[in-house]
């Protein structure tokens, strides 16, 4: 079994569906749940670098040489390494018995050179952390008010609140005030549950 980093070459840049601009640089995807993943990761860790079929792994089945090449790699910015497969969990389960050997193989790869390897589905990539990931990444390198930031973060660290509490103690306008307070979520200065939509009651405290 080998590995080989590899171009993606110009003859299949046009079957991608799109590409996102990240802090770390361009990711390209071929589907929807693709993009969703770029998004989810890049929301989770804006100096990961994700890269588009990074690597084509090559193995033998059964007598036959083979060849898989995973989605995604993505390197974190706390220093471990991942290579994932994005799969609807319906193609997943149609096409178990052909990918299973290939999943292996990229398992063994990964493990050989200091990453692991995973299968993302749209189970664990879509909800309501993918919402707030959409509606907060345009936020995060959005201008800010320097004095009500600190007092919205003074507040939170103060004493337990939730979100629109945190708004209406804030001296500005509610406009002004919620601008500020979504900000600071998507920079990560205020802390909110991101696994359950974000509401008025929602509890928010200091970073």
């Amino acid at each position: 079994m080998e590995g080989k980093l590899r171009r993606i070459p110009l003859s299949r840049r046009s079957h991608m569906i799109g590409s996102q601009s990240l802090e770390t640089g361009v990711a390209e995807h071929e589907s929807a749940l693709e993009r969703d993943f770029v998004t989810l990761t890049s929301f989770a860790d804006a100096c990961a670098v994700v890269t588009a079929q990074p690597v084509t792994v090559r193995f033998r089945q059964s007598g036959r040489a083979r060849r898989y090449t995973p989605d995604f790699r993505v390197d974190w910015s706390a220093g471990s390494s991942e290579l994932v497969e994005v799969k609807y969990r319906v193609d997943l389960r149609a096409g178990w018995q052909h990918l299973r050997p290939a999943f292996a193989a990229a398992r063994r790869w990964a493990h050989e050179h200091g990453a692991r390897f995973r299968i993302a589905t749209e189970l664990g990539i879509r909800g309501p952390r993918l919402e707030a990931a959409k509606r907060l990444l345009p936020l995060r390198n959005a201008p800010v008010d320097l004095a009500l930031a600190e007092l919205a973060v003074a507040r939170a660290r103060e004493t337990a609140i939730d979100f629109i509490e945190l708004v209406d103690a804030l001296p500005a306008s509610r406009e002004v005030a919620l601008g500020v307070v979504w900000r600071l979520i998507a920079r990560g200065a205020l802390i909110v549950d991101l696994s359950v939509p974000i509401v008025p009651g929602s509890s928010v405290r200091a970073a």
